[in-house]
């Protein structure tokens, strides 16, 4: 009688005969992560006993997934994000010195080439009524201001939508590249940011919604920041104020990057130029680690 293997069981061979089928692969790194995801899953599979109908609503749900990519949106991406695995990946490669600023995720909503603007400029046409002015200094691990950095900002409006989401919004606004100044300065004019929900109208709104998670982000700036001879960041300043810090939908949120923003009154202080009526403060330290030395030839 043939050998039958048990419901609930797994050919002990099979996973061994799969990645052996690799064995021909020319490139070394790409054998070594494939003949990873296969153990990975093969041990997922028995480990959780998977049903044939689990396996395909898995395969359905990855189709829609893909399904649901486009130009302006990646879903494949929030995926990796509300999972986690975008802020480990994170973590893994962007080791840094103590006193560097910590790094977080990029999203999906950064777009190259943002317009040039001088420092004290707003990066939007309407400051709304809780107008926000940021200011603050590059520099490296040893203290040095860092003088022609690169500082990229972008983020949400008020209707908690960013630019390339927004038909109704110019494709610059409450975006801008600035250069830090000879004591390594900057500074803009904004607007106060606001909690907003990720894309959830698709597959991945409705794994969050299946599994009793929330969609929403913490309010937060983003930054992207680089300069000569050091190691760029992509990095976030997060409002002290969100209700959503503990359970950041992508898990972006690092203590270090919270700040709290100041509030000013008119009737006690003169208004910076630019600005009408009460505004906000925040004022940041970004530190950039120097890039690693050459090894000797």
């Amino acid at each position: 009688m043939d050998d039958v293997t048990a419901p609930g069981t797994a050919a002990p061979d099979l996973t061994a005969e799969v990645i052996g089928r690799l064995e021909r692969c020319s490139d070394p790194r790409l054998r070594e992560l494939v003949t990873g995801v296969i153990r990975h899953l093969h041990a997922f599979a028995i480990e959780e006993s998977l049903t044939e109908a689990e396996w395909m609503a898995g395969i359905r749900f990855l189709t829609e997934v893909g399904q649901m990519c486009s130009d302006q949106r990646q879903e494949f991406v929030l995926l990796s994000d509300t999972l986690g695995l975008s802020m480990l990946v994170d973590q893994i490669n962007h080791a840094r010195e103590n006193s560097a600023t910590e790094s977080t995720v990029l999203g999906p909503f950064y777009v190259e080439g943002s317009p040039w603007r001088s420092n004290g400029d707003a990066i939007t046409d309407d400051l709304g009524a809780q107008p926000l002015l940021v200011s603050g200094q590059v520099r490296d691990t040893a203290g040095r201001p860092l003088v022609e950095a690169t500082v990229d900002v972008w983020q949400n409006a008020t209707n908690r939508l960013y630019a390339v989401q927004d038909g109704e919004q110019s494709p610059e606004n409450l975006r801008g590249r600035f250069r830090t100044d000879a004591a390594g300065a900057f500074s803009f004019r904004t607007v106060r940011p606001v909690d907003y929900p990720i894309p959830d109208g698709g597959p991945v709104g409705r794994m969050l919604e299946a599994t009793g998670r929330h969609p929403w982000r913490p309010a937060h700036i983003h930054f992207k920041v680089s300069a000569d001879r050091c190691v760029p960041v992509t990095t976030h300043v997060f409002d002290s104020e969100s209700p959503y810090l503990d359970s950041d939908a992508v898990f972006g949120v690092k203590q270090s990057l919270v700040r709290k923003l100041v509030a000013h009154d008119p009737t006690v202080e003169a208004a910076p130029v630019g600005i009408q009526g009460s505004w906000y403060t925040v004022d940041i330290d970004i530190v950039l680690q120097p890039d690693a030395p050459a090894l000797p030839s």
